[in-house]
């Protein structure tokens, strides 16, 4: 989030971060360890239900398109399960996303005006209301719902791809679901982060500068840094991305099997 809200310099000086590593750098000395977790609140409320809510929508969407449970669905009907995620999530991670964008790039601008997530959700509750604790919606559900779809549907793909001839895919090994988790989230992130670089720039701005939502914000990045500024944080995100991933579906995969065995037939 730093790396992609990152004010553009004025002519003749450096950028504030020259890249990942050097935001890591800084960020540490400057802030210590606590400050690579600034708002991390937010998120850490709201993950269990989240991805409870994720990987229903995914059932959902599923269940929807099969005329029997037993129905091989194909890639694109995966993919369109997985938006129908997306959706279903957006609600949730919208007003999270907003705070933790907020905290986040706090420190970088010298202004401690949230004391924490609850005092920022309070603070942007009687300012502009639930408008303005939900702000970023739109370019959040333009970043989740193709984002899921990629993210379900390769994972899927990469699950049908890794069992032996033979075997059935819920006898995977634990390292292969690891290795198609964490694939699933570079492709989901390679689909998610220029509209997640256009929702952080848009969550942190001021009220009233950008009128027209996400197009003036897209029209500002390509006119003052290029097309390349859509990909800023590449970097970062990737570097999260596949342990992050890989974890959360074996995370998924085991607790499926641990309810199966003691509900089989919930």
């Amino acid at each position: 989030v730093r790396l992609q809200t990152q004010p553009k310099p004025q002519p003749g000086q450096a950028p504030l971060y020259s890249g990942t590593f050097d935001c890591f750098r800084k960020t540490l000395f400057g802030e210590g360890v606590r400050g690579l977790y600034r708002g991390m609140a937010a998120p850490i409320i709201g993950v269990t239900p989240m991805f409870a809510v994720c990987f229903f929508g995914f059932g959902l969407g599923k269940r929807l398109q099969q005329k029997t449970p037993d129905d091989i669905l194909t890639y694109p009907q995966l993919f369109a399960a997985g938006m129908l995620s997306g959706v279903f999530t957006t609600a949730i991670m919208a007003p999270g996303e907003r705070i933790k964008c907020l905290l986040q790039i706090q420190a970088a601008t010298g202004e401690t005006k949230y004391s924490g997530s609850l005092d920022c959700a309070k603070q942007l509750y009687r300012e502009a209301g639930i408008r303005g604790v939900y702000k970023g919606t739109v370019l959040t559900l333009m970043r989740d719902v193709p984002a899921s779809g990629m993210y379900f549907m390769t994972y899927e793909w990469l699950k049908n791809i890794l069992t032996p001839e033979g075997k059935s895919v819920s006898d995977l090994s634990v390292p292969r679901i690891l290795f198609a988790g964490g694939l699933a989230g570079i492709f989901n992130w390679a689909v998610a982060i220029p509209p997640d670089v256009l929702k952080s720039r848009f969550q942190t701005a001021p009220p009233g500068k950008y009128p027209n939502g996400f197009r003036d914000v897209l029209r500002e990045l390509i006119r003052e840094e290029g097309v390349a500024s859509l990909y800023k944080g590449f970097t970062a995100v990737m570097i999260r991305a596949f342990p992050a991933n890989a974890a959360c579906f074996l995370g998924f995969e085991v607790a499926m099997k641990f309810l199966n065995w003691i509900a089989p037939g919930l």
